[in-house]
């Protein structure tokens, strides 16, 4: 797959088929739409393109919101959508003078002019431009002014896609990995480089590698202890990941720390990637040490039990 950062990169092609939106989990409410885009390409031996925004527009638009929490990544959404066959992906800069485009011009200077765009494929609600001004039947206007063709997704399709979106993240934040990971079609994934930690785990000879994520939107499931497999240098990798405070020795900073089975490397300053497979237990505060270890030991065997 090929990635432009902009419209302004993207070549003059034939056969342009586009589809656009945030697109956040790639998930398989989204795969629907993508599917029915590259059959659309293929049907007239095009190209199936795919335009998303960074940063989310939620961020732009309402910067005093705090809580936006995404399921993707820029990096994890172009490796999702190169898995399942996206020719080209544009990643459009979102700014505020962007977000003032309103939907005539969008269509025109960046759909028509720029990509060359000869078909669309849309939900039955799409809306854009700008304050969402432009809908379905203000883009068939454009489509026959402007010559291409628009195709229009079932509602029921687009509101599976609605539906599962807020699904995955109830899912992740209560700790239903296999929920999440269902409606998803794939493992949920956190990658982040291994920093430098208090070193307890090693302490209690269960050496741990401490995560620490850079986009601070990426959502982190809920407190608890979870099965997952850990990949270093592509290689696989049972693990036990641990999420929280450590109550045990009264940290109050949230960590997210995993100890890979049977491994003994140096991962410092590293990229480390963890795909959640299943949920183990909530934190829990231990009054005495042993309990603690006995318990690690505990949440190993079950780990390997969920990882077979």
């Amino acid at each position: 797959m090929k990635v432009y950062y902009g419209v302004d990169e993207f070549p003059k092609l034939d056969g342009v088929v586009l589809t656009m939106g945030t697109f956040d989990g790639v998930h398989y409410g989204h795969r629907k739409i993508l599917n029915r885009l590259i059959d659309a390409a293929k049907s007239i031996n095009g190209h199936a393109v795919v335009m998303t925004f960074h940063p989310h527009p939620r961020a732009v638009l309402f910067p005093e919101q705090t809580d936006l929490r995404l399921l993707s990544t820029v990096t994890e959404k172009i490796e999702l959508l190169a898995s399942i066959g996206i020719e080209h992906l544009i990643v459009q800069p979102f700014t505020l003078d962007f977000s003032k485009l309103n939907h005539p011009t969008f269509v025109e200077d960046y759909l028509i002019r720029k990509i060359n765009m000869q078909r669309m494929v849309v939900g039955y609600d799409h809306q854009f431009g700008h304050k969402r001004q432009g809908n379905f039947e203000e883009l068939l206007k454009l489509a026959s002014e402007f010559k291409f063709d628009v195709e229009k997704i079932p509602e029921q399709d687009i509101e599976e896609v609605v539906v599962s979106s807020t699904k995955i993240r109830n899912a992740l934040l209560t700790g239903d990995i296999n929920l999440a990971n269902q409606l998803l079609s794939y493992n949920y994934a956190l990658s982040g480089e291994v920093v430098k930690g208090n070193q307890v785990g090693r302490t209690l000879g269960f050496p741990t590698a401490n995560i620490y994520l850079s986009d601070n939107n990426k959502l982190i499931p809920c407190d608890g202890v979870y099965s997952a497999f850990a990949y270093v240098d592509s290689t696989k990798h049972k693990c036990v990941v641990s999420i929280g405070n450590r109550p045990t020795f009264n940290d109050s900073k949230k960590s997210i720390e995993v100890h890979i089975l049977d491994f003994n490397q140096d991962l410092y300053n590293q990229n480390l990637k963890i795909e959640f497979v299943d949920f183990i237990r909530g934190q829990r505060k231990f009054e005495v040490i042993n309990d603690l270890v006995n318990q690690i030991k505990s949440d190993i065997a079950v780990a390997i039990e969920q990882l077979s």
